[in-house]
């Protein structure tokens, strides 16, 4: 009767190694992304790479095998790319550090439209109880953290707003869900900790499909929604 060392032995003989990605194929998955100016998702690798290449495990072991490198293989908003390590950021901090800084009001806004998202101008300004101005939201295009999405179902039909891709790379977010929750608020002090009874923090969702009480948008839906307020003209005795 063999021992029980012996029997360890022949059992992991009998098992399969775990999948492994040929070296050739790391390589040309390597130079696609390195080639590429923005994310790619998993889909469009795998449709560059030959047939036949598990594409999920071959990023699984190409972030592995720069996982201590000084550049890593992440995935940001479902897309991989190549970024520089983390505790290695401070190299870059010049090169990367923005000169403007955005206002309180255009942080509170942002905050407000990736929580609440999709959201209307009157809904942002229901939320924070003041008027948002449209010098606030313009900034946040321009960053392109936030985009229009469609026109709410309503009288007027005024425009609701999502954000972007480029909102979970800027902030280093996989998906909308990693954003903090109610806890994570209150343990950085960005929530008073005495909170009214039944407060709580909305779960935004990735979806990109217009919601039923949203219309598409048309072209000059942004341009027209983001002009000054007209005022309505009125005669004498009205």
């Amino acid at each position: 009767m063999p021992s029980l060392a012996e029997k360890r032995i022949e059992d992991a003989e009998e098992r399969p190694a775990d999948p492994q990605a040929r070296p050739e194929e790391l390589r040309l998955l390597e130079a696609l992304l390195f080639a590429s100016a923005e994310p790619l998702d998993q889909a469009a690798l795998a449709k560059r790479m030959p047939d036949g290449v598990d594409i999920k495990v071959a990023l699984a072991q190409l972030q592995a095998d720069y996982a201590s490198r000084g550049v890593n293989l992440v995935r940001v908003a479902n897309k991989w790319t190549f970024r520089t390590a983390g505790d290695l950021s401070w190299l870059m901090t010049r090169e990367s550090t923005e000169t403007r800084r955005l206002s309180r009001a255009a942080i509170e806004v942002l905050a407000i439209i990736a929580y609440h998202q999709p959201v209307t101008r009157a809904e942002i300004e229901e939320i924070r109880g003041v008027v948002t101005s449209k010098g606030t939201l313009d900034v946040l295009l321009e960053t392109g953290w936030i985009r229009p999405r469609g026109r709410r179902k309503t009288p007027g039909r005024p425009l609701t707003f999502g954000t972007t891709d480029g909102f979970l790379s800027q902030f280093s977010l996989e998906a909308l869900g990693d954003l903090p929750g109610l806890e994570e608020l209150k343990g950085t002090g960005l929530l008073d900790s005495r909170l009214p009874t039944g407060f709580s923090v909305p779960n935004p969702s990735d979806d990109p499909a217009l919601r039923e009480d949203e219309d598409p948008l048309e072209p000059g839906d942004l341009e027209l929604a983001l002009a000054p307020a007209v005022e309505p003209e009125t005669g004498e005795g009205n």
